[in-house]
């Protein structure tokens, strides 16, 4: 047995689903072919337990190592903090330097930041602040915005409320019951939705919570639309950066598209791996974290920090987004192209820095498990998604697409024959959320 297999054994035995994060459980690929476990990880590459060297064309850490990973000067930067102390009784100094360089970032709203390590928290922290600014209960959203209570409300009593906001099956499981209706999803670009919400909830309404942007650009009219119904009910606008922010420019994608938040919540990009978050918003909102209790040790660390500093202090200087998006838009041509090539029905979609294909089949499922094992195949880790990292160079890209070229070309003779599940080594790939027995 391998190494990687080895582990993957003995993880499921002692950690409940495997890992700590549901977008790298290896059934969302392949189960038993997947590798899981890294011993080394550079530039574009990593190496498994085994020793094996693959070229990263997946989820790049599921998108947080923006520039690579172990880029030397965030890297460096931190091993300097390191050898100073990252903790001590004393707050560190890179604190204050990174609330004023977002700041700086965002003129239009932003005074005032308050840091978690992770983004799912920073969203909580947010969610909380509104609540305790507005004296309200009631969250209106659109979008995926982590695993805690106020968002997994929105399941509780319903079939799947949240079953179109990126990932269906999300088990409410021990939220309390008393949070149902204190959370409401409305569809981006559906302001016929919002309204509807705005009309029964506004006298209770703490905020409005939004992605910026996922697989559609929004309108013009959608972005006025938040604004105004924030500013009519007196709701905080919180945008939800924590995927968007670090893609298409070097700061929030919200400033792109002309929205005015109250709050914005950064994370993954921001510090390409190390665990950084921050909530930053207009003074006036912001003060209310003193009316509430949101507190934590290990938010006063200092690598968080100085990850982050060295991280946005490079991407502005490389000016990181141009490359992101023209490694994205590289993809998903070669993708459709590709597709129309082999005769497979699939669309494409996705901002081109977070880029996603779909085989158009009933058993695409089984499809994306073919391709993942097809693609390891030519050591090359690949999904149906593909985040850019500035590491990523243009012959990795031509690397990929040609490895495409022949994964394509065995679906394409699966389907004709009908015999995908008998090539699989692996299991069929997962969607959504469900217990990893």
């Amino acid at each position: 047995m391998s190494m990687c297999m080895d582990y993957q054994k003995r993880a499921r035995d002692m950690i409940p689903g495997m890992t700590q994060l549901l977008s790298k459980r290896p059934d969302m690929f392949s189960l038993d072919v997947w590798p899981s476990f890294f011993s080394k990880a550079s530039g574009s590459s990593v190496w498994d337990l085994d020793g094996r060297q693959y070229l990263d064309m997946s989820i790049s850490g599921i998108g947080a190592n923006v520039l690579g990973y172990a880029d030397p000067d965030v890297d460096g930067e931190v091993k300097l903090a390191i050898d100073k102390g990252v903790s001590s009784s004393l707050n560190c100094p890179e604190d204050v330097e990174l609330a004023e360089l977002l700041c700086s970032l965002h003129p239009s709203f932003a005074e005032m930041v308050r840091y978690t390590r992770s983004g799912g928290e920073a969203m909580a922290v947010a969610v909380r602040i509104a609540r305790a600014k507005t004296r309200r209960d009631v969250v209106v959203f659109c979008g995926y915005h982590g695993w805690h209570d106020w968002y997994l409300a929105a399941n509780v009593g319903t079939e799947n409320a949240l079953g179109e906001h990126l990932i269906p099956g999300l088990a409410p499981n021990g939220v309390p019951k008393g949070l149902a209706g204190t959370s409401l999803p409305f569809r981006f670009n559906c302001i016929e939705e919002l309204e509807a919400l705005v009309s029964s909830h506004g006298r209770d309404l703490a905020a409005i919570v939004l992605e910026p942007i996922r697989d559609h650009e929004p309108t013009p009219d959608f972005v006025e639309a938040v604004r105004f119904f924030a500013d009519e009910t007196g709701a905080v606008l919180i945008i939800d950066e924590i995927s968007s922010g670090f893609r298409l420019n070097s700061c929030g994608a919200h400033v792109l598209f002309g929205y005015r938040p109250d709050m914005a919540v950064f994370s993954k990009a921001m510090g390409n791996g190390y665990p950084i978050a921050a909530v930053v918003g207009k003074a006036s909102v912001m003060e209310a974290a003193q009316e509430s209790f949101i507190s934590s040790t290990c938010w006063t660390e200092r690598v968080g920090p100085t990850a982050a500093l060295a991280t946005i202090r490079k991407h502005a200087r490389l000016e990181a987004a141009h490359r992101l998006i023209s490694l994205g838009k590289s993809v998903q041509e070669g993708w459709a192209a590709l597709l129309e090539k082999h005769g497979i029905r699939g669309h494409v979609g996705g901002m081109y820095p977070m880029s996603h294909f779909q085989f158009d089949y009933p058993d695409h499922l089984a499809l994306k498990a073919y391709f993942v094992q097809l693609m390891l195949d030519q050591d090359i880790l690949a999904s149906t998604l593909f985040y850019a990292m500035w590491a990523h160079r243009d012959e990795d890209v031509a690397r990929y697409l040609e490895a495409c070229d022949k994964a394509f070309s065995a679906i394409g003779e699966a389907l004709s024959e009908g015999n995908v599940l008998s090539r699989l080594r692996g299991h069929v790939s997962v969607a959504g959320f469900h217990r990893l027995t």
